[in-house]
């Protein structure tokens, strides 16, 4: 018999600490001053960055070699829009109008010595609401080739952009594991109270919008806003169902009764968020992203760090269910309730733990995604909802680690569909993987066969 009274107790302030020394234990081998500090070169300059929201779509790259001046135009539905890189290379365009744009780079404005191999426009998809990359590949008369945040890499004899690919595949990569952060407590909260709670996106704005109050609004560097972001969401999580699930358990409501609460809440919460912060794009930190070339791929540096705490955070979450004995106990309240209960296991004190974790783990995927999307706005959650689910389905209903694969496949779908597929498709791809490994394998990529009747 498993006895978790005493250990349920201490596990609220367990899972914060966990939290709060990974992330300690990340500013070791992380420059903090990564957010905290601007050059005197990035002061200078004069290039906006686009932040992509529900009214604007953003279309951004880098010439490696260019440096300052060089002038990039994007032609279509919306007009012409015209920038100039800065210091970096770097530039970006801002679309109020979806649809294909032809970018192009004022080859007389390059420096001297700097010529493009190819002066064909890039012919590029823009939809509201994300960032889409135009590559231009540069040569110095040297031969030496540079690219711009990816060269074009096209085969000679197929035609084929292995270099876009690499860089699609590093997306797909890096969307992947931040979904995963919430995928799997979205999963877990299934798994141990039966509850599609779609109101988990919302976590995901949260976490997102609190750190733009403490990093931008309140001016705290943004691994201490981090850390209190991470608390409060786990706070709000263990408030959550100590205050409304907790009580609604009690009273026996179905499934059904409690998703119909969960789709409730959701809108609530947005536009709770829309009266305090308001409908626009909020950008966590103003300081410009930092692009990091590694051979063809190129992200930029917050990429770069979310993905190792992703990764961090993700690998010990899997060895707290596995190795702990509070782990322990949620697999076995996600296996069977009533069997836990029968064990001598706190199954309450089990579901709000989850709620508490799970709450911490979307907050904390808000903060990445908005470092990584440079900017975040109320209905940034709703509209990753459908990915969450579809991660979670994928990987197999209430089971953590199918979420956490699930979540790598679906993001890996809809950034490579981009290479084939307009824009506007790649979400509608990753739904119909999922329709089609469901009518093969309905428990999902790691669920396990049930008789129903």
């Amino acid at each position: 018999m498993v006895s978790t009274t005493a250990t349920e107790r201490r596990s609220l302030p367990g899972i914060l600490l966990l939290f709060a020394a990974l992330i300690v234990a990340l500013l070791t081998f992380i420059p903090t001053a990564a957010h905290a500090e601007t050059t005197d070169d990035e002061s200078a300059m004069q290039t906006e960055v686009c932040a992509p929201s529900a009214t604007v779509g953003c279309l951004s790259g880098t010439l490696r070699d260019a440096g300052k001046g060089v002038v990039v135009s994007a032609t279509g539905p919306g007009g012409t829009v015209s920038t100039e890189t800065d210091d970096d290379g770097r530039w970006s365009l801002s679309v109020e109008q979806p649809g294909e744009y032809s970018v192009t780079v004022d080859a007389d404005t390059l420096p001297e010595g700097v010529t493009l191999r190819s002066e064909e426009p890039q012919v590029r998809t823009v939809t509201l609401g994300a960032n889409t990359a135009a590559l231009f590949s540069l040569e110095s008369s040297g031969g030496d080739a540079g690219n711009g945040g990816g060269s074009s890499g096209a085969s000679a004899d197929t035609g084929f952009n292995w270099d876009r690919l690499a860089q699609q595949a590093a997306s797909g990569l890096r969307l992947g594991l931040l979904l995963a952060l919430a995928a799997v407590g979205l999963s877990l909260i299934y798994g141990t109270t039966g509850i599609s709670n779609f109101a988990h996106g919302e976590l995901v704005t949260l976490g997102g919008l609190l750190a733009f109050v403490f990093a931008n609004l309140l001016g705290l560097n943004i691994w201490l806003a981090g850390l209190i972001v991470i608390v409060l969401c786990a706070a709000f999580g263990y408030t959550q169902d100590l205050a409304i699930w907790k009580p609604l358990r009690k009273k026996r409501l179905s499934l059904t009764q409690l998703m119909i609460v969960t789709i409730g809440m959701s809108l609530a919460l947005q536009y709770v968020f829309q009266f305090f912060i308001g409908a626009s794009t909020v950008r966590i930190v103003m300081a410009n992203p930092k692009p990091v070339q590694i051979g063809p791929v190129s992200l930029s540096q917050d990429s770069l760090i979310a993905m190792g705490i992703a990764v961090v955070v993700l690998v010990a979450v899997g060895l707290f269910l596995v190795k702990t004995r509070v782990g322990r106990a949620t697999r076995a309240v996600s296996d069977n309730p009533a069997l836990a209960a029968a064990s001598g296991i706190n199954v309450d004190g089990v579901i709000r733990l989850i709620w508490t974790a799970s709450a911490a783990l979307a907050g904390l995927a808000g903060i990445l995604l908005g470092l990584v999307l440079n900017g975040i706005n109320w209905m940034t959650g709703m509209q990753l909802l459908l990915l969450l689910f579809s991660a979670v389905t994928l990987g197999g209903l209430g089971t953590a680690f199918g979420a956490l694969f699930g979540a790598l496949i679906i993001g890996m779908t809809v950034e490579l569909t981009n290479i084939w597929l307009p824009g506007d498709f790649k979400y509608a791809t990753a739904l119909l993987l999922l329709i089609l490994l469901l009518l093969v394998r309905p428990q999902g990529l790691f669920g396990r066969k049930e008789r129903v009747g």
